[in-house]
């Protein structure tokens, strides 16, 4: 089972790995750049998320026993975003994924180096995935 803490743990043992910022943000970058692409017909304006300022194509899928996450965006920065909620939340148990903040933001002092426009883009994203969770949850009853 997918522990959404320990993802956060692991991503803050990495970033640890880097002191300066400018570090930080390369691979951050590189995350992004592996993330899986979509295909084209998944980049359609049903999958794209508003509340950010660059396109993202955000798809969630499964049940309140696993979450999945597929994304994708035309930004470097959010595309490495994505793979950070991807490395948390997919996979997650959907009342994991709703009893779990992402701590792992301040933690790597990812909320004091994000523009106000990509901030705004995570919280979205968050929102998504933990509306969706709670669509499963629900689901089941």
């Amino acid at each position: 089972m997918h522990d959404p803490r320990a993802a956060q743990d692991a991503i803050v043992a990495d970033f640890n790995l880097f002191p300066d910022w400018m570090d930080r943000y390369q691979y951050l970058i590189d995350l992004g750049r592996k993330l899986a692409p979509l295909e084209e017909g998944e980049k359609v304006d049903e999958n794209l998320l508003a509340g950010c300022q660059s396109q993202v194509w955000l798809l969630l899928s499964g049940n309140a026993g696993a979450i999945e996450i597929r994304a994708n965006s035309d930004a470097a920065i959010v595309s490495g975003l994505i793979a950070l909620l991807i490395k948390v939340y997919s996979g997650a148990r959907a009342q994991d994924v709703l009893d779990t903040e992402p701590y792992f933001i301040e933690k790597i002092g990812l909320a004091a180096h994000l523009s106000p426009t990509r901030a705004n883009g995570l919280h979205a994203m968050l929102n998504s995935i933990k509306s969706f969770a709670k669509t499963m949850l629900d689901g089941q009853n």
